[in-house]
């Protein structure tokens, strides 16, 4: 029989379960013989496929055009030694390819590693224990145990609910969440049974106790899945933003080959020899290394952010955050450490402080009305973490009925008979429990609202009219506490006596009394909030918690500095249109207060319109709306629920504000090391297309043949630009203001540093070299040299040399577009520093190295040559260093006439 028509005791027969949930052993049993509880996963692209289509994109289709066309000009004309640019090119494209199959093989592996920091935990009964266990943990015949904002982790059958609605569209397409409850149903269909939960489904309110039926692939999720599976990851905006960049280069290559070979043409040139010279551009020109560095920098950034308690889901996020302008944060257990304590007791003056609350103290009797509504009043359950035993739900709840269990006698809860959950809009939880008087209802939330609940009060132990001097003294006392930055709490009850009705209960209750809860400021929050404003980041607190504790923890934080800070609260912000709310936003200094979820999401949208950058934390499931609203969501890693981490971006493992900060250092970093990593590849372009340029306008012989240049792109370089794009990060990297979202990769800054500075100097060395060694060896100008001629074989070695060694020191320039080298340092990048030496032997082997010499047509060189480079390397050296004095100079008088917060990023951490 289906489970959905069975009474709950059958309904757990039925599955081999019982009330207290399974054993250990059975449980272990049961998972072998119906697997874990997970989906399988789609079939992967096979393996030798995906290393297929490393060597056949569009770059390495370039190469393998030029490798052709090299093998065509030495059919046609042997002896050119065109064969060995064939197999040359030939090994870039299998080096370049094996790197880049590595490297996205790391990055699959890595982000499997990180997803695996945060896997979906789930609450079940083992033998009447409240247990966390892993979800693919899960078997048919387990209780699980359910609540606000939780993914459904399998099939279930309901045997308790309490006010629980569903949202299924995962599921069934409904755009409505569904009321649940735990009666039978006559439904034969899992998939419309009222009391029935589906895995990947969550819950949007209330409390629930269900059955496991249904595990992994045999779940209603499960068969949808085998039958449609989800498509492939999103491409991250800034490397689709590079892959333009990449084949705009490659275009541009093959167009000034091709002009090149026709300018050739018309002065005469021989057509294969003119044929080479423009593959050898083509090949110089094509930027092989910069996918792969890219990827690397990426995958390096999330491994970073994830030893600093950032959890990146998606790679865009991780640059995405260097352009954050304005960070909405969360008040409980992000600004704060969300580890609560109760402080005062009010019912009346004076203040009470918890700790009078001793076993033979009259305070107790006093305040035991609260003390039974805080027993009562909340979604605590007694479990095990980490093999312990432990108090599991909400900090605040937990400080509450820690306090409550002081009442002699080790009193016990009543049984609970109905529940309205707690949620932004009510701002309250109402329990109805079965007390020996009868049914009692117990109702907890913000002062503001119980208190207009209620008519009547405890006064001396005896209920009294809730007079308006009374109320005075209520609000009095609220606000009292929360200028002193405790959250507050109002406690109320009532008894119902046998005929109650649910729809009408929450009235004429009886006060209880004030809780100020302490939960203290992050230690680590202020220094974070300073470093947000040095970077021109805003950051506003959005918290449902009173105006007056958020005023509080803002001020403690360095959130507030002055008196004229702006406090919102939901019910003024419902008032303003959406002109006077972006108005509203230009505040110095705004705190939003008693704030619901759709009200977060539209401050999101009105940041969004005045065009900052927002990033947003979120922990609830009623957060998901603004965390997909934000252009990066933050979810809680330890307070947020299921629903709100997959509607993130970045999973905060810590729920630490100041890993948010951290994470946004990182980003900017990473676009930082991109560009660094452009400046570095570009440069080295200039002096490898100038030899042509002069072969083709003047009668001198060719400086570099193709495979030299092969050697410097593709050998000497390949590692220290790829320290660069692993660099970390600038002293001053959070001083300056966010940059702007329309700011491109490669601008015309980059450019002109690039191609006409640092690659002009380059070039101007590489010639002069290769002219020195020309002239050493008697060459005139106009006259022709064979190519195996051993004094042209040097100068092309000192050509080849010069540009290596300006690429040693341009490595160590190109670490920051405005610092000093001297600031910089030498040191401080392993990668770097392995890469020059690198560097200098693999140039060392080219030109002294028997083998070398025959590959790349290269012969050695003197020393003299070498102190020859000197003055090129130091002039290069002085030149950079005074053109970064000159941009400092200009940033920093620009800097004292702009408005920070608004202006474009700077060099001055580059």
């Amino acid at each position: 029989m289906n489970i959905q028509r069975l009474a709950v005791s059958d309904a757990i027969a039925s599955v081999g379960g019982a009330p207290g949930g399974l054993s250990a052993a059975d449980a272990e049993r049961r998972l072998r013989e119906f697997g874990p509880n997970r989906l399988e996963r789609r079939a992967a692209e096979p393996l030798a496929l995906r290393f297929l289509k490393e060597f056949t994109h569009f770059f390495a289709l370039i190469l393998w055009l030029a490798a052709g066309l090299a093998l065509l000009a030495e059919w046609r004309a042997p002896g050119q030694g065109m064969v060995k640019i064939a197999c040359a090119i030939v090994g870039v494209i299998v080096v370049s390819g094996l790197f880049s199959f590595w490297q996205e093989f790391r990055v699959e592996r890595t982000l499997v590693a990180l997803r695996k920091l945060l896997p979906q935990q789930v609450e079940a009964l083992r033998r009447g224990t409240v247990a966390r266990i892993a979800a693919e943990e899960l078997v048919p015949g387990d209780i699980v145990l359910l609540e606000q904002g939780n993914n459904v982790p399998a099939d279930c059958r309901l045997i308790e609910a309490f006010g629980v609605v569903a949202n299924n569209a995962t599921v069934t397409g409904e755009a409505l969440p569904q009321p649940r409850d735990a009666q039978p149903c006559a439904d034969e269909a899992p998939l419309h049974s009222s009391n029935v939960l589906l895995a990947g489904t969550s819950l949007v309110s209330g409390q629930a106790k269900a059955v496991v039926f249904a595990t992994g692939m045999n779940t209603e999720f499960g068969r949808i899945a085998h039958l449609a599976q989800s498509g492939a990851e999103e491409v991250s905006p800034l490397r689709r933003e590079l892959a333009r960049l990449s084949r705009v280069i490659a275009m541009l290559a093959i167009a000034i080959g091709v002009a090149f070979f026709a300018v050739g043409r018309a002065i005469g040139i021989p057509f294969w020899q003119d044929f080479v010279f423009a593959i050898g551009i083509i090949v110089a020109m094509v930027p092989e290394g910069l996918l792969p560095t890219l990827t690397l920098a990426l995958v390096l950034a999330t491994q970073r952010m994830a030893k600093r308690n950032v959890l990146v889901r998606y790679l865009p996020a991780v640059e995405a955050l260097g352009s954050t302008t304005v960070i909405c944060t969360d008040k409980t257990g992000t600004l704060t450490q969300n580890r609560m304590s109760v402080k005062e007791l009010f019912l009346g003056e004076p203040m009470d402080a918890p700790a009078a609350l001793q076993a033979e103290s009259p305070i107790v009797e006093r305040f035991r009305p609260l003390l039974e509504v805080a027993l009562h009043c909340h979604d605590v359950r007694e479990g095990e973490e980490g093999g312990r035993p432990a108090l599991l739900g909400d900090p605040m709840d937990i400080a509450l009925l820690t306090i409550a269990r002081r009442m002699p006698g080790s009193p016990k809860p009543f049984p609970r008979l109905h529940e309205i959950p707690f949620d932004a809009e009510r701002m309250r939880l109402t329990a109805v429990h079965e007390a020996p008087g009868g049914a009692t209802l117990y109702c907890k939330g913000a002062a503001e609202i119980v208190v207009k609940l209620c008519t009547r009060t405890l006064v001396d132990g005896s209920i009294a009219p809730l007079t308006d001097e009374r109320r005075r003294q209520a609000r009095e006392a609220e606000n009292a506490m929360a200028e002193r930055g405790l959250r507050v709490i109002a406690f109320a009850y009532r008894p119902l006596g046998p005929q109650w009705r649910e729809d009408i209960v929450e009235r004429d209750l009886i006060f209880a009394g004030l809780a100020g809860l302490e939960d203290p400021p992050r230690p680590e929050v202020p220094e974070a909030v300073r470093k947000c404003r040095e970077a021109g980041i805003r950051v506003i607190m959005v918290t449902g918690d009173h105006p007056r504790t958020a005023a509080a923890i803002a001020r403690e934080v360095g959130l507030v500095r002055s008196d004229r800070a702006v406090i919102v609260t939901g019910d003024e912000l419902r008032r303003l249109s959406d002109t006077q709310l972006r108005l509203a936003l230009d505040a110095p200094e705004i705190v939003f207060a008693r704030v619901g979820a759709e009200q977060k999401t539209r401050i999101v949208e009105a940041l969004k319109n005045k065009g900052h950058v927002v990033a947003v934390t979120g922990d609830g499931v009623n957060d998901a709306p603004a965390l997909k609203s934000a252009h990066i969501g933050i979810a809680m890693g330890i307070a947020g629920s299921d629903v709100a981490k997959e509607s993130s971006d970045m999973v905060l493992l810590d729920d630490n504000f100041a890993s948010i900060v951290s994470a946004v250092e990182e980003g900017r970093v990473v676009f930082e090391n991109i560009r660094k990593f452009l400046t570095y590849i570009l440069a080295h372009n200039v002096p490898e297309l100038v030899p042509y340029l002069a072969f083709t306008l003047f009668p001198v012989p060719l400086a570099l043949t193709p495979l030299q240049i092969l050697s410097i792109d593709m050998g000497t370089d390949t590692l220290t630009a790829l320290g660069l794009g692993v660099e970390g990060p600038s002293p001053r990297v959070m001083q300056r203001p966010p940059r702007s979202r329309d700011e491109r990769l490669f601008d015309g800054r980059l450019a002109l540093r690039a191609y006409l500075f640092l690659g002009a100097i380059e070039a101007a060395a590489a010639m002069a070299a290769f002219f020195f060694v020309l002239r050493t060896g008697g060459w005139a100008y106009g006259q022709s040299l064979a190519a195996d001629n051993p004094v042209y074989l040097q100068a092309t070695s000192a050509c080849l040399v010069a540009i290596v060694v300006m690429q040693v020191v341009n490595v160590f320039l190109c670490r920051s577009a405005s610092r000093s080298i001297v600031s910089t340092g030498l040191r401080g990048n392993p990668w770097i520093a392995w890469g020059v030496v690198a560097e200098v032997a693999l140039v060392a082997l080219i030109v002294y190295a028997p083998p070398g010499n025959f590959i790349f047509g290269t012969a050695p060189i003197s020393g003299e040559t070498w102190l020859f480079l000197m003055p090129f390397a130091a002039a290069m050296l002085l030149l950079e260093e005074g053109r970064k004095w000159l941009a400092r100079k200009r940033s920093a008088g620009a800097a004292g006439t702009r408005r920070w917060p608004t202006s474009r990023s700077a060099d001055l951490s580059s």
